[in-house]
This record gives C-alpha cells, structure tokens and sequence, in this order.
C-alpha cells in the first residue's frame, strides 16, 4: 500500500519526483517501511543517458525524493536538501524494475541525515547515496515556494496533522 504524501493535499502539485499530475516525471509512489520508506522504479528510454542506462542524475533525484519524504512523513517537517553524496555501483538499465530504500540517522533537530539505496530485483546495491537536509517552516519560505495562504495551511496540516496551530 503506498502513503500519501503531504503535498497531494494541493490539486495540482508539480514535483518532478512525486507528483501525478507531471507528465515529464517520476511518479514515484512510497511504501512504508518498518526501517524506513521504498519506492519502486522502473524508467524508460526518456530517461537514458548511455543508450540503455538510465541517467546518473536520475539516481540522485530518486535518493533525494524518498529521503526527503521520508523526513516530512516521520519528522512531520519539510526540509531543503543541503548536499548529498551519491555513490554508484553499477549502471542501472532503462526497461528494468529497482527499488530505492531511504532511512534517516537518529539525530538532532537542527539538520536531518539520511541515506538510500537502489537495489535491483535480485537485491544487489546498484547506488547508494546518503545526504543532509535543513527544515524549514512553510510560512518562512513561501515567497520560493509560491504558496497563498490558504495552500500555506493546507500543507501545514497535511505535513503535522497533530499540530494545533501550523503556523
């Protein structure tokens, strides 16, 4: 079953990543896991660099995308990433099924660490990245974001449905 991730809550959210309504992305969908959040991939040639091998950019892009709503679902925060160290083992190959698996670092509230790994269909580490994220506060940096008031609070609620007052 795959978990719905906080910006959904805006009708026509855009991430490159994530979203549904982006007819040049990734959709990826993420499933929980006990250690962390998965998602499964599989990409075709619109996505090649070599002929038949996926471009390495995509890669960090997967890694930063589960890491990064891996932070908002359990940390309930949004976060920027500041680096991120990506590390690849192998080619990964259009037309095939991986799957990226993300964990955080148990660490203080300052900065959020985190790491994933692409895995193929046999299990076998194809990339692996790990990589530094600052929350931040919706209302603080909303000019970047484009976000109304309204959007502001909606997405606010979604990413800490037990908060009181977002704001």
């Amino acid at each position: 079953m795959s978990v719905q991730v906080p910006w959904s809550v805006l009708p026509d959210y855009r991430c490159f990543g994530c979203s549904p309504h982006n007819p040049h992305g990734l959709r990826l969908a993420f499933h929980p896991r006990p250690d962390g959040l998965l998602a499964r991939f599989t990409l075709d040639r619109g996505f090649e660099s070599y002929p038949g091998v996926v471009h390495g950019g995509l890669v960090g892009v997967i890694c930063d995308e589960t890491i990064g709503n891996l932070i908002v679902l359990e940390r309930h925060k949004p976060a920027f990433t500041v680096s991120m160290r990506t590390r690849f083992v192998t080619p990964l190959l259009v037309g095939r099924e991986y799957r990226c698996v993300a964990t955080l670092r148990a660490d203080g509230e300052e900065l959020f660490h985190g790491s994933a790994e692409v895995l193929d269909a046999d299990g076998g580490v194809c990339a692996t990245a790990s990589a530094v994220y600052q929350p931040f506060a919706l209302d603080q940096v909303r000019h970047q974001l484009t976000l109304d008031d309204a959007e502001v609070d909606l997405l606010s609620r979604a990413i800490n449905p037990t908060a009181i007052n977002p704001r």
